[in-house]
């Protein structure tokens, strides 16, 4: 599972924890996401996210 942090925030979405609160199961790859999802913190788009490199 990856990690994608917001490039405005530092908001961490975590493939292994999805998005309780959007009603994103835990497992969702980050490509499966709805395209209008939004950053929880900010609202920043789901393309302001990059892959984390660990």
């Amino acid at each position: 599972m990856r990690k994608w942090r917001c490039i405005f925030c530092a908001h961490v979405y975590d493939e292994k924890l999805g998005d309780a609160d959007s009603g994103i199961p835990p497992g969702t790859p980050f490509e499966s996401l709805p395209d209008d999802w939004m950053c929880p913190e900010c609202g920043a788009a789901k393309s302001d996210y990059q892959l984390i490199v660990e």
